[in-house]
């Protein structure tokens, strides 16, 4: 049963926000000894955390899958899917392609122009949860933004590929696949080893462990952003509720560690979504997104809708579903991973065809930035030209500002330009 709060009980409400920190500072603690592991004894630890987590066989297996194995797996795939694949990849191509930074240049004074370039990160590697749920359209999102920047090197790292994630790997270009998984691929791709090459960048979401792994590296391996387990934040009070608990339903059954949440000043609305969650886990069989949402799920009863789009904003979701009456208070938020207007537009939609990428912060890091994007792909690299006369304005405020700080290698380094200029 999912539970239902009243924001005004303070206690409660601070207990349920304690139990989702607790259990991100657990994974932190367990990822830094497998990253750890890794870093010390490469390959043969990926070896034994693969086989113990995954039940892989590196070994065995290999690290990366083969060809054959490649194709056998496309062949399995009816045309069906990948019609549905292309007409997904067509969207999220296109919506790549405008978040693309641009080069520009500027004249920012007389003599003075500045502007910047654009270069693609030359190596990245996409993490694709493999665990329960093989997810092909993580490969989709997270692979063609990087093909738009030009990225050089694309790996894809799995734990057990599923046919449908090679088949979509291939049908992208994609042929370097690791079957890694976890925290361990994490350190892996972070770090390097004999068998596992370093890269500029780990993109891609994955449980707790892979989310708390990816913190820990970011000093040594750029990564794009915090995709732990999936959250789902529902905001309003005018719905139908059979379609919020059916959107609630669907963000639980991701991962144990799923978080769906309804915010409604509505008590009506919140006892009727409770019944349609009941009778929606048993019409599909799901107990699992049951224990889910029994686990980390809520429906939140406020005061007023002002303070249901206040508790959002607090929460600072990876998905925030703003049903009609809250949609007209879009412009009051201010920290969502992605957000979604109106009774036609599902979170299912944007994970896998409308072209928004779904690939998204978690655990309140959508208060910094939003989700991955082709600008992830790339370096944006200032460019600076003055000629004689723009250094000769500049002069006395570079000097002024740099003595202040007590650089004087640095004011010297623009007065020597103009030492016996008889013009300075």
């Amino acid at each position: 049963m999912l539970p239902i709060f009243r924001s005004s009980n303070k206690k409660v409400m601070a207990r349920f926000l304690a139990a989702r920190n607790a259990q991100e500072m657990e994974a932190e603690r367990a990822a830094g000894r497998i990253i750890q592991a890794v870093c010390r004894d490469g390959d043969r630890a990926l070896v034994r955390f693969s086989r113990k987590f995954d039940g892989t066989d590196l070994a065995k297996e290999g690290f990366v899958v083969g060809k054959r194995e490649i194709q056998r797996a496309r062949r399995t795939m009816g045309e069906e899917f990948f019609r549905a694949v292309r007409q997904a990849a067509k969207n999220i191509r296109a919506a790549a392609e405008r978040q693309l930074p641009q080069e520009w240049r500027i004249q920012t004074s007389a003599g003075v122009r500045v502007g910047q370039i654009v270069r693609p990160l030359d190596r990245v590697a996409c993490y694709v949860p493999g665990g329960r749920f093989p997810l092909p359209s993580t490969v989709l999102m997270s692979v063609i933004p990087a093909q738009v920047a030009g990225v050089r090197e694309i790996f894809i790292t799995t734990p057990r590929p599923g046919a449908a994630v090679l088949a979509v790997a291939d049908l992208l270009g994609v042929h370097k696949i690791f079957r890694l998984g976890g925290a361990q691929a994490i350190a892996a791709f972070a770090f390097g080893t004999k068998s596992v090459p370093r890269v500029d960048k780990v993109v891609g979401p994955g449980n707790r462990f892979v989310a708390a792994a990816k913190k820990l590296v970011a000093g040594s391996c750029a990564i794009d952003l915090v995709a732990g387990p999936t959250e789902l934040v529902v905001v309003g009070s005018d719905g139908r509720p059979e379609w919020i608990a059916a959107d609630l339903a669907a963000q639980a059954e991701h991962d144990p560690d799923a978080s769906a949440i309804l915010i409604t000043p509505s008590l009506k609305l919140a006892l009727r979504v409770q019944r349609s969650i009941a009778a929606i886990l048993t019409q599909l069989q799901a107990p699992a997104a049951g224990k889910a949402l029994s686990k980390s799920g809520a429906i939140i009863v406020t005061r007023s809708l002002d303070e249901a789009v206040e508790w959002a904003n607090r929460l600072a979701p990876e998905h925030l579903m703003l049903l009609e009456d809250a949609a007209v208070h879009v412009a009051r938020v201010e920290s969502a991973g992605a957000i979604f207007l109106g009774a036609y537009s599902p979170v299912a939609a944007g994970d896998y065809a409308a072209g928004g990428n779904h690939v998204l912060p978690t655990g309140g890091a959508a208060r910094a930035r939003g989700g991955l994007s082709a600008a992830d792909f790339v370096k944006a690299i200032s460019v600076q030209q003055l000629s004689r006369s723009g250094l000769s304005s500049l002069r006395r405020t570079v000097v002024a500002l740099a003595e202040t700080e007590g650089l004087k290698a640095h004011a010297y380094s623009v007065n020597v330009r103009f030492n016996h200029d008889p013009d300075a």
